[in-house]
């Protein structure tokens, strides 16, 4: 039986899958990969790297392998990064190398977001007390980790989202259906 806090967690990342699909869902490499400026993180890299820190941090809290490496998408993306590569800290030169279809981001996507629905949907409330990270003053609960994910992933698929309604704008591109 599902806990109100696991609920809680399983219901803020439907909330970032939906963003995602919504945003990438009917949109070509072109439109994934424009930038509206050189500096800018497109759609393609904000949506592979909230999905990348995501399975990173949940796979780590979990005890589990990442999806990125254990389901091959690291092969299938074939990006020119190693397989740990978050995106954290990318020039913007490395963001700009961050490429893929519609179809590979949302498959990613999806496999991350059902293992971390399968993870945190056997949370009991006392498990967000579990110390996951000593290195920070003071040390990081399971809870805040997994909300700090959720904040993450949902500024960057705000971004994405902003970008895509910009892409509408200038191009005629036909709304998505958020």
């Amino acid at each position: 039986m599902t806990t109100p806090s696991a609920g809680l967690l399983v219901d803020a990342f439907d909330r970032v899958a939906e963003v995602v699909e919504a945003t990438v869902t009917g949109l070509d490499r072109t439109s994934l990969t424009w930038r509206p400026d050189p500096d800018a993180n497109p759609i393609a890299w904000l949506v592979w790297h909230l999905t990348r820190v995501q399975d990173d941090h949940v796979a780590d809290v979990a005890g589990a392998p990442q999806v990125w490496i254990e389901e091959g998408f690291v092969g299938r993306f074939g990006l020119a990064l190693e397989p740990g590569d978050t995106g954290y800290g990318h020039t913007p030169a490395e963001v700009a190398a961050v490429t893929a279809d519609a179809d590979g981001l949302l498959a990613y996507h999806r496999a991350v977001h059902a293992a971390t629905v399968r993870f945190v949907d056997g949370i009991v409330d006392k498990d967000l007390a579990r110390i996951v990270d000593e290195r920070w003053d003071p040390p990081v609960t399971l809870g805040v980790r997994l909300v700090s994910v959720i904040a993450d992933d949902l500024q960057h698929a705000g971004q994405a989202a902003y970008l895509r309604g910009l892409l509408e704008r200038q191009s005629g591109l036909a709304p998505s259906t958020r």
